[in-house]
Protein backbone atom coordinates (compact mmCIF):
# COMPACT_ATOMS: atom_id res chain seq x y z
CA UNK A 1 0.00 0.00 0.00
CA UNK A 2 2.98 2.01 0.52
CA UNK A 3 4.03 1.79 -2.89
CA UNK A 4 1.18 2.39 -4.64
CA UNK A 5 0.96 5.77 -2.04
CA UNK A 6 4.16 6.57 -3.87
CA UNK A 7 3.37 5.80 -7.23
CA UNK A 8 -0.30 7.73 -7.35
CA UNK A 9 0.97 11.37 -6.51
CA UNK A 10 3.63 11.18 -9.11
CA UNK A 11 1.77 9.28 -12.18
CA UNK A 12 -2.10 10.13 -11.49
CA UNK A 13 -4.41 9.62 -14.65
CA UNK A 14 -1.90 6.54 -16.56
CA UNK A 15 -3.63 3.95 -13.97
CA UNK A 16 -7.14 5.79 -15.16
CA UNK A 17 -6.29 4.71 -18.98
CA UNK A 18 -4.80 1.47 -18.46
CA UNK A 19 -7.71 0.02 -17.04
CA UNK A 20 -9.96 2.10 -19.28
CA UNK A 21 -7.80 0.60 -22.07
CA UNK A 22 -7.84 -3.10 -20.31
CA UNK A 23 -12.09 -2.75 -20.22
CA UNK A 24 -12.38 -1.38 -24.15
CA UNK A 25 -10.09 -4.55 -25.30
CA UNK A 26 -12.20 -6.78 -23.22
CA UNK A 27 -14.80 -5.44 -24.41
CA UNK A 28 -14.41 -6.03 -28.00
CA UNK A 29 -13.28 -9.71 -26.78
CA UNK A 30 -16.37 -10.06 -25.98
CA UNK A 31 -18.40 -8.60 -29.07
CA UNK A 32 -15.85 -10.74 -31.34
CA UNK A 33 -16.46 -13.64 -29.47
CA UNK A 34 -19.92 -12.83 -30.06
CA UNK A 35 -19.92 -12.25 -33.63
CA UNK A 36 -18.34 -15.95 -34.14
CA UNK A 37 -20.56 -17.64 -32.33
CA UNK A 38 -23.53 -15.91 -33.94
CA UNK A 39 -21.53 -16.42 -37.33
CA UNK A 40 -21.16 -20.62 -36.37
CA UNK A 41 -24.99 -20.62 -34.89
CA UNK A 42 -26.27 -19.36 -38.62
CA UNK A 43 -23.71 -21.87 -40.21
CA UNK A 44 -25.25 -24.63 -37.99
CA UNK A 45 -29.29 -23.31 -38.86
CA UNK A 46 -28.00 -23.45 -42.48
CA UNK A 47 -26.82 -26.49 -42.31
CA UNK A 48 -29.76 -27.92 -40.13
CA UNK A 49 -32.55 -26.89 -42.84
CA UNK A 50 -30.23 -28.73 -45.97
CA UNK A 51 -30.58 -31.91 -43.52
CA UNK A 52 -34.23 -31.42 -43.44
CA UNK A 53 -34.56 -30.38 -47.06
CA UNK A 54 -32.66 -33.85 -48.17
CA UNK A 55 -34.40 -35.41 -45.49
CA UNK A 56 -38.24 -34.40 -47.42
CA UNK A 57 -36.41 -35.51 -51.00
CA UNK A 58 -35.57 -38.90 -49.16
CA UNK A 59 -38.95 -39.32 -47.98
CA UNK A 60 -41.03 -38.69 -50.95
CA UNK A 61 -38.46 -41.05 -53.21
CA UNK A 62 -38.85 -43.44 -50.69
CA UNK A 63 -42.97 -43.02 -51.37
CA UNK A 64 -42.50 -43.48 -54.58
CA UNK A 65 -40.32 -46.48 -54.37
CA UNK A 66 -43.34 -48.04 -52.11
CA UNK A 67 -45.77 -47.28 -54.65
CA UNK A 68 -44.05 -48.57 -57.74
CA UNK A 69 -43.50 -51.86 -55.55
CA UNK A 70 -47.12 -52.56 -54.67
CA UNK A 71 -48.32 -51.66 -58.30
CA UNK A 72 -45.90 -54.49 -59.18
CA UNK A 73 -46.98 -56.91 -56.54
CA UNK A 74 -50.63 -55.83 -57.97
CA UNK A 75 -49.50 -57.01 -61.06
CA UNK A 76 -48.30 -60.03 -60.74
CA UNK A 77 -50.55 -61.28 -57.90
CA UNK A 78 -53.85 -60.67 -60.82
CA UNK A 79 -51.55 -62.23 -63.67
CA UNK A 80 -51.26 -65.58 -61.44
CA UNK A 81 -55.18 -65.51 -60.78
CA UNK A 82 -55.54 -65.09 -63.95
CA UNK A 83 -53.50 -68.05 -64.87
CA UNK A 84 -55.20 -70.48 -62.60
CA UNK A 85 -58.32 -69.62 -63.88
CA UNK A 86 -57.39 -70.52 -67.19
CA UNK A 87 -55.82 -73.54 -65.90
CA UNK A 88 -58.85 -74.55 -63.89
CA UNK A 89 -61.10 -73.98 -66.98
CA UNK A 90 -58.96 -75.78 -69.10
CA UNK A 91 -59.42 -78.88 -67.40
CA UNK A 92 -62.97 -78.63 -66.41
CA UNK A 93 -63.41 -78.15 -70.01
CA UNK A 94 -61.16 -81.22 -71.23
CA UNK A 95 -62.72 -83.27 -68.45
CA UNK A 96 -66.44 -82.57 -69.31
CA UNK A 97 -65.67 -83.56 -73.05
CA UNK A 98 -64.16 -87.00 -71.87
CA UNK A 99 -66.84 -87.11 -69.87
CA UNK A 100 -69.84 -86.37 -72.25
CA UNK A 101 -67.43 -89.07 -74.80
CA UNK A 102 -67.67 -91.53 -72.20
CA UNK A 103 -71.21 -91.41 -71.60
CA UNK A 104 -72.32 -91.66 -75.18
CA UNK A 105 -70.07 -95.05 -75.44
CA UNK A 106 -71.68 -96.13 -72.27
CA UNK A 107 -75.26 -95.68 -73.85
CA UNK A 108 -73.89 -97.44 -77.01
CA UNK A 109 -72.94 -100.39 -75.45
CA UNK A 110 -75.80 -100.58 -73.11
CA UNK A 111 -77.97 -100.44 -76.63
CA UNK A 112 -76.23 -103.02 -77.81
CA UNK A 113 -76.41 -104.92 -74.13
CA UNK A 114 -80.31 -104.65 -74.51
CA UNK A 115 -80.04 -106.05 -78.37
CA UNK A 116 -77.73 -109.07 -76.92
CA UNK A 117 -80.07 -109.81 -74.13
CA UNK A 118 -83.09 -110.01 -76.49
CA UNK A 119 -81.51 -112.40 -78.78
CA UNK A 120 -80.52 -114.24 -76.06
CA UNK A 121 -83.62 -114.77 -74.47
CA UNK A 122 -84.57 -115.76 -77.58
CA UNK A 123 -82.02 -117.83 -78.73
CA UNK A 124 -81.51 -119.85 -74.75
CA UNK A 125 -82.38 -123.02 -75.22
CA UNK A 126 -80.21 -123.82 -78.32
CA UNK A 127 -77.44 -121.51 -78.25
CA UNK A 128 -75.99 -121.52 -74.74
CA UNK A 129 -72.43 -121.59 -75.38
CA UNK A 130 -72.96 -119.16 -78.34
CA UNK A 131 -74.09 -116.88 -75.37
CA UNK A 132 -71.85 -117.67 -72.92
CA UNK A 133 -69.01 -116.71 -75.63
CA UNK A 134 -70.93 -113.11 -76.13
CA UNK A 135 -70.73 -112.28 -72.43
CA UNK A 136 -67.50 -112.83 -72.24
CA UNK A 137 -66.55 -110.80 -75.42
CA UNK A 138 -68.80 -108.10 -73.96
CA UNK A 139 -67.40 -108.10 -70.60
CA UNK A 140 -63.95 -108.10 -72.12
CA UNK A 141 -64.62 -105.16 -74.61
CA UNK A 142 -66.37 -103.12 -71.44
CA UNK A 143 -63.37 -103.46 -69.03
CA UNK A 144 -61.02 -102.51 -71.89
CA UNK A 145 -62.73 -99.33 -72.70
CA UNK A 146 -63.07 -98.43 -69.13
CA UNK A 147 -59.32 -99.11 -68.68
CA UNK A 148 -58.43 -97.10 -71.56
CA UNK A 149 -61.01 -94.15 -70.68
CA UNK A 150 -59.87 -94.10 -66.82
CA UNK A 151 -56.30 -94.29 -67.75
CA UNK A 152 -56.75 -91.68 -70.36
CA UNK A 153 -58.41 -89.36 -67.88
CA UNK A 154 -55.64 -89.58 -65.03
CA UNK A 155 -52.96 -88.96 -67.06
CA UNK A 156 -54.84 -85.63 -68.09
CA UNK A 157 -55.42 -84.84 -64.72
CA UNK A 158 -51.71 -85.92 -64.15
CA UNK A 159 -50.51 -83.69 -66.79
CA UNK A 160 -52.47 -80.44 -65.62
CA UNK A 161 -51.75 -80.74 -61.80
CA UNK A 162 -47.61 -81.13 -63.08
CA UNK A 163 -48.21 -77.74 -64.95
CA UNK A 164 -50.13 -76.44 -62.02
CA UNK A 165 -47.65 -77.03 -59.48
CA UNK A 166 -44.82 -75.93 -61.45
CA UNK A 167 -46.16 -72.79 -62.39
CA UNK A 168 -47.13 -72.19 -58.73
CA UNK A 169 -43.64 -73.28 -57.38
CA UNK A 170 -41.77 -70.57 -60.08
CA UNK A 171 -44.40 -67.92 -58.73
CA UNK A 172 -43.62 -68.07 -55.38
CA UNK A 173 -40.18 -68.29 -55.74
CA UNK A 174 -40.40 -65.08 -57.27
CA UNK A 175 -42.75 -63.32 -54.96
CA UNK A 176 -40.51 -64.58 -51.63
CA UNK A 177 -37.21 -63.22 -53.66
CA UNK A 178 -38.86 -59.81 -54.23
CA UNK A 179 -39.73 -59.36 -50.72
CA UNK A 180 -36.38 -60.59 -49.20
CA UNK A 181 -35.00 -58.34 -51.95
CA UNK A 182 -37.78 -55.42 -50.63
CA UNK A 183 -36.50 -56.24 -46.95
CA UNK A 184 -32.80 -55.72 -47.08
CA UNK A 185 -33.54 -52.48 -49.05
CA UNK A 186 -35.58 -51.18 -46.65
CA UNK A 187 -33.13 -52.11 -43.78
CA UNK A 188 -30.02 -50.70 -45.70
CA UNK A 189 -31.93 -47.55 -45.76
CA UNK A 190 -32.99 -47.26 -42.22
CA UNK A 191 -29.74 -48.44 -40.83
CA UNK A 192 -28.38 -45.50 -43.20
CA UNK A 193 -30.79 -42.63 -41.80
CA UNK A 194 -30.34 -43.78 -38.20
CA UNK A 195 -26.32 -43.59 -38.34
CA UNK A 196 -26.60 -40.18 -40.49
CA UNK A 197 -29.03 -39.08 -37.49
CA UNK A 198 -26.62 -40.43 -34.96
CA UNK A 199 -23.54 -38.79 -36.48
CA UNK A 200 -25.89 -35.72 -36.85
CA UNK A 201 -26.56 -35.28 -33.51
CA UNK A 202 -23.40 -36.42 -32.08
CA UNK A 203 -21.45 -33.01 -33.97
CA UNK A 204 -24.66 -31.03 -32.43
CA UNK A 205 -24.35 -31.96 -28.96
CA UNK A 206 -20.05 -31.64 -28.72
CA UNK A 207 -19.98 -28.29 -30.66
CA UNK A 208 -23.36 -26.81 -27.83
CA UNK A 209 -21.00 -29.07 -25.34
CA UNK A 210 -18.43 -26.94 -26.33
CA UNK A 211 -19.92 -23.56 -26.87
CA UNK A 212 -21.33 -24.07 -22.95
CA UNK A 213 -18.07 -24.82 -21.46
CA UNK A 214 -16.77 -21.85 -23.18
CA UNK A 215 -19.22 -19.80 -21.45
CA UNK A 216 -18.72 -21.49 -18.10
CA UNK A 217 -15.04 -20.33 -18.70
CA UNK A 218 -15.84 -16.66 -19.34
CA UNK A 219 -18.29 -16.72 -16.25
CA UNK A 220 -15.77 -17.87 -14.02
CA UNK A 221 -13.19 -15.68 -15.29
CA UNK A 222 -15.59 -12.49 -14.72
CA UNK A 223 -16.27 -13.89 -11.13
CA UNK A 224 -12.71 -13.38 -10.00
CA UNK A 225 -12.38 -9.89 -11.56
CA UNK A 226 -15.06 -9.38 -9.34
CA UNK A 227 -13.76 -10.67 -6.43
CA UNK A 228 -10.52 -8.93 -7.35
CA UNK A 229 -12.74 -5.78 -7.66
CA UNK A 230 -14.04 -6.27 -4.01
CA UNK A 231 -10.74 -7.30 -2.29
CA UNK A 232 -9.62 -4.41 -3.82
CA UNK A 233 -12.62 -2.04 -2.57
CA UNK A 234 -11.78 -3.81 0.88
CA UNK A 235 -8.37 -2.71 0.87
CA UNK A 236 -9.20 1.03 -0.31
CA UNK A 237 -11.60 1.59 2.90
CA UNK A 238 -8.65 0.07 4.93
CA UNK A 239 -6.47 2.64 3.72
CA UNK A 240 -9.36 5.02 3.75
CA UNK A 241 -9.74 4.66 7.91
CA UNK A 242 -5.80 4.60 8.03
CA UNK A 243 -5.34 7.93 6.40
CA UNK A 244 -8.27 9.24 8.54
CA UNK A 245 -6.45 7.69 12.12
CA UNK A 246 -3.16 9.53 11.10
CA UNK A 247 -5.03 12.61 10.34
CA UNK A 248 -6.56 12.60 13.52
CA UNK A 249 -3.24 11.63 15.50
CA UNK A 250 -1.32 13.91 13.80
CA UNK A 251 -1.49 17.35 13.49
CA UNK A 252 1.02 18.13 10.35
CA UNK A 253 0.99 21.45 8.87
CA UNK A 254 -2.72 22.60 7.16
CA UNK A 255 -0.20 22.43 3.24
CA UNK A 256 0.36 18.50 4.26
CA UNK A 257 -3.13 18.11 5.32
CA UNK A 258 -4.34 19.77 2.19
CA UNK A 259 -1.98 17.50 -0.03
CA UNK A 260 -3.36 14.03 1.75
CA UNK A 261 -7.20 15.45 1.17
CA UNK A 262 -6.41 15.58 -2.30
CA UNK A 263 -5.17 12.64 -2.65
CA UNK A 264 -7.58 10.65 -1.04
CA UNK A 265 -10.39 12.93 -3.19
CA UNK A 266 -8.23 10.76 -6.29
CA UNK A 267 -8.57 7.46 -4.50
CA UNK A 268 -12.41 8.32 -4.04
CA UNK A 269 -12.87 9.00 -7.51
CA UNK A 270 -11.00 5.66 -8.50
CA UNK A 271 -13.04 4.05 -6.52
CA UNK A 272 -16.12 5.63 -8.00
CA UNK A 273 -14.97 4.35 -11.23
CA UNK A 274 -14.01 0.44 -10.14
CA UNK A 275 -17.77 0.42 -8.84
CA UNK A 276 -19.22 1.69 -12.35
CA UNK A 277 -16.53 -1.00 -13.72
CA UNK A 278 -18.90 -3.58 -11.51
CA UNK A 279 -21.70 -2.55 -12.64
CA UNK A 280 -20.91 -2.79 -15.82
CA UNK A 281 -19.37 -6.51 -15.48
CA UNK A 282 -22.56 -7.77 -14.04
CA UNK A 283 -24.49 -6.48 -16.76
CA UNK A 284 -22.50 -7.93 -19.61
CA UNK A 285 -22.63 -11.77 -17.10
CA UNK A 286 -26.76 -11.17 -17.23
CA UNK A 287 -26.06 -10.74 -21.04
CA UNK A 288 -24.18 -13.42 -21.53
CA UNK A 289 -26.07 -15.79 -18.82
CA UNK A 290 -29.28 -14.91 -21.50
CA UNK A 291 -27.42 -16.29 -24.41
CA UNK A 292 -26.78 -19.54 -22.28
CA UNK A 293 -30.20 -19.96 -22.06
CA UNK A 294 -30.90 -19.17 -25.66
CA UNK A 295 -27.94 -21.78 -26.71
CA UNK A 296 -30.13 -24.33 -24.35
CA UNK A 297 -33.25 -23.69 -25.69
CA UNK A 298 -31.94 -24.31 -29.20
CA UNK A 299 -30.28 -27.43 -28.16
CA UNK A 300 -33.75 -28.37 -26.53
CA UNK A 301 -35.34 -27.73 -30.18
CA UNK A 302 -33.07 -29.74 -31.88
CA UNK A 303 -33.96 -32.54 -29.40
CA UNK A 304 -37.40 -32.82 -30.37
CA UNK A 305 -36.52 -32.45 -34.62
CA UNK A 306 -34.48 -35.82 -33.83
CA UNK A 307 -37.36 -37.42 -31.91
CA UNK A 308 -39.63 -36.09 -34.85
CA UNK A 309 -37.42 -37.89 -37.32
CA UNK A 310 -37.03 -40.93 -35.13
CA UNK A 311 -41.29 -40.84 -35.15
CA UNK A 312 -41.17 -40.79 -38.84
CA UNK A 313 -39.02 -43.42 -39.43
CA UNK A 314 -40.84 -45.85 -37.04
CA UNK A 315 -44.11 -44.64 -38.96
CA UNK A 316 -42.37 -45.94 -41.96
CA UNK A 317 -41.81 -49.51 -40.54
CA UNK A 318 -45.15 -49.80 -39.22
CA UNK A 319 -46.73 -49.23 -43.15
CA UNK A 320 -43.99 -51.42 -44.15
CA UNK A 321 -45.49 -54.29 -41.51
CA UNK A 322 -49.08 -53.31 -42.56
CA UNK A 323 -48.30 -54.33 -45.91
CA UNK A 324 -47.02 -57.84 -45.15
CA UNK A 325 -50.24 -57.79 -43.03
CA UNK A 326 -52.52 -57.21 -45.43
CA UNK A 327 -50.68 -60.05 -47.97
CA UNK A 328 -51.10 -62.16 -44.93
CA UNK A 329 -54.89 -61.06 -45.03
CA UNK A 330 -55.52 -62.04 -48.32
CA UNK A 331 -53.45 -65.90 -48.16
CA UNK A 332 -55.84 -66.66 -44.90
CA UNK A 333 -58.79 -65.52 -47.11
CA UNK A 334 -58.14 -67.95 -49.78
CA UNK A 335 -57.20 -70.67 -47.72
CA UNK A 336 -60.80 -70.14 -46.35
CA UNK A 337 -62.34 -70.36 -49.45
CA UNK A 338 -60.44 -73.71 -50.62
CA UNK A 339 -61.90 -75.04 -46.94
CA UNK A 340 -65.35 -73.68 -48.20
CA UNK A 341 -65.25 -75.15 -51.58
CA UNK A 342 -63.72 -78.51 -50.29
CA UNK A 343 -66.86 -78.72 -47.69
CA UNK A 344 -69.50 -78.07 -50.16
CA UNK A 345 -67.56 -80.96 -52.53
CA UNK A 346 -68.23 -83.34 -49.50
CA UNK A 347 -71.48 -82.44 -48.82
CA UNK A 348 -72.73 -82.94 -52.90
CA UNK A 349 -70.68 -85.92 -52.56
CA UNK A 350 -72.70 -87.06 -50.04
CA UNK A 351 -76.50 -86.00 -51.67
CA UNK A 352 -75.27 -88.07 -54.50
CA UNK A 353 -74.45 -90.82 -53.18
CA UNK A 354 -77.74 -90.68 -51.40
CA UNK A 355 -79.21 -90.33 -54.50
CA UNK A 356 -77.58 -93.82 -56.55
CA UNK A 357 -78.39 -95.72 -53.63
CA UNK A 358 -81.84 -95.22 -54.16
CA UNK A 359 -81.81 -95.49 -57.39
CA UNK A 360 -79.98 -98.57 -57.40
CA UNK A 361 -82.29 -99.73 -54.84
CA UNK A 362 -85.66 -98.75 -57.15
CA UNK A 363 -84.38 -99.90 -60.26
CA UNK A 364 -84.02 -103.72 -59.24
CA UNK A 365 -81.19 -104.83 -61.74
CA UNK A 366 -79.95 -108.43 -61.78
CA UNK A 367 -76.68 -109.49 -60.53
CA UNK A 368 -74.60 -108.92 -62.72
CA UNK A 369 -75.86 -106.00 -64.22
CA UNK A 370 -75.63 -104.54 -60.08
CA UNK A 371 -72.14 -105.64 -60.19
CA UNK A 372 -71.00 -103.97 -63.48
CA UNK A 373 -72.70 -100.46 -62.26
CA UNK A 374 -71.43 -100.63 -58.71
CA UNK A 375 -67.80 -101.32 -59.93
CA UNK A 376 -68.05 -98.11 -62.12
CA UNK A 377 -69.28 -96.17 -59.41
CA UNK A 378 -66.10 -97.58 -56.87
CA UNK A 379 -64.02 -96.31 -59.71
CA UNK A 380 -65.78 -92.99 -60.07
CA UNK A 381 -65.99 -92.34 -56.28
CA UNK A 382 -61.90 -93.43 -56.05
CA UNK A 383 -60.99 -90.63 -58.95
CA UNK A 384 -63.35 -87.90 -56.44
CA UNK A 385 -61.65 -89.37 -53.76
CA UNK A 386 -57.88 -88.82 -55.36
CA UNK A 387 -59.18 -85.31 -56.40
CA UNK A 388 -60.16 -84.15 -52.67
CA UNK A 389 -57.45 -85.74 -51.02
CA UNK A 390 -55.14 -83.45 -53.59
CA UNK A 391 -57.08 -81.03 -53.41
CA UNK A 392 -56.69 -81.20 -49.10
CA UNK A 393 -53.03 -81.50 -49.59
CA UNK A 394 -52.80 -78.13 -51.60
CA UNK A 395 -54.91 -76.43 -48.59
CA UNK A 396 -52.41 -78.05 -45.94
CA UNK A 397 -49.66 -76.67 -48.33
CA UNK A 398 -50.83 -73.33 -48.64
CA UNK A 399 -51.66 -73.54 -44.90
CA UNK A 400 -48.06 -74.20 -44.12
CA UNK A 401 -46.82 -71.65 -46.07
CA UNK A 402 -48.93 -69.16 -44.29
CA UNK A 403 -47.52 -70.01 -40.93
CA UNK A 404 -43.97 -70.48 -42.17
CA UNK A 405 -44.16 -66.70 -43.54
CA UNK A 406 -45.29 -65.77 -40.03
CA UNK A 407 -42.59 -67.01 -38.14
CA UNK A 408 -40.12 -65.72 -40.28
CA UNK A 409 -41.74 -62.47 -39.96
CA UNK A 410 -42.17 -62.36 -35.97
CA UNK A 411 -38.25 -63.70 -35.90
CA UNK A 412 -37.23 -60.62 -38.17
CA UNK A 413 -38.76 -58.11 -35.86
CA UNK A 414 -37.16 -60.01 -32.53
CA UNK A 415 -34.06 -59.23 -35.04
CA UNK A 416 -34.59 -55.45 -34.70
CA UNK A 417 -35.70 -55.63 -31.20
CA UNK A 418 -39.40 -55.09 -31.79
CA UNK A 419 -41.70 -56.64 -29.95
CA UNK A 420 -45.29 -58.22 -31.11
CA UNK A 421 -47.16 -56.33 -28.38
CA UNK A 422 -46.75 -53.54 -29.94
CA UNK A 423 -48.37 -54.04 -33.58
CA UNK A 424 -51.66 -53.41 -32.83
CA UNK A 425 -52.93 -56.91 -33.96
CA UNK A 426 -52.35 -60.92 -33.27
CA UNK A 427 -51.32 -62.74 -36.44
CA UNK A 428 -53.42 -66.23 -36.44
CA UNK A 429 -51.72 -69.55 -38.04
CA UNK A 430 -53.75 -71.78 -40.09
CA UNK A 431 -55.04 -74.66 -39.82
CA UNK A 432 -56.66 -77.84 -41.68
CA UNK A 433 -59.74 -79.34 -40.03
CA UNK A 434 -58.72 -77.69 -36.51
CA UNK A 435 -55.41 -79.63 -36.54
CA UNK A 436 -52.27 -78.26 -36.55
CA UNK A 437 -49.42 -78.34 -39.30
CA UNK A 438 -46.20 -79.64 -38.79
CA UNK A 439 -42.77 -77.67 -38.35
CA UNK A 440 -41.04 -78.73 -41.84
CA UNK A 441 -40.41 -76.96 -45.29
CA UNK A 442 -43.82 -76.51 -47.07
CA UNK A 443 -42.82 -77.97 -49.82
CA UNK A 444 -42.89 -81.40 -47.65
CA UNK A 445 -46.51 -81.35 -45.83
CA UNK A 446 -48.24 -84.63 -45.60
CA UNK A 447 -51.54 -84.56 -47.18
CA UNK A 448 -53.93 -84.89 -44.08
CA UNK A 449 -56.27 -88.17 -43.50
Amino acid sequence: SSGINAEWPLRPGEREREERNYFQLERDKINTFWEITKRQLDDSKALLRNKDREMEDMEERHQVEIKVYKQKVKHLLYEHQNNITELKADGTLTLKLEQDEHRGKEADLRKDKRSLKIQLKELELSHEDVIKNLKKQHDEMITALRQDSERHAKELQAKYEKKMKVLREELELRRKTEIHEIEERKNGQINTLMKNHEKAFSDIKNYYNDITLNNLALINSLKENVEDMKKKEERNEKQMSEIQAENKRLKEPLEKAKAEVADLKKQLANYQKDKQSLQSAKARLKVQEQDLKALHWEHEVLEQRFKQVQQERDDLYNKFVSAIHEVQQKAGFKNLLLEKKLLALADVLEKKEAQLNEVLSASNLDATALTVVTRKLEDVLDSKNSAIKDLQYELARVCKAHNDLMRTYEAKLNQFGIPTEELGFRPLESTVGGQPLGQGPAGLVAAPN
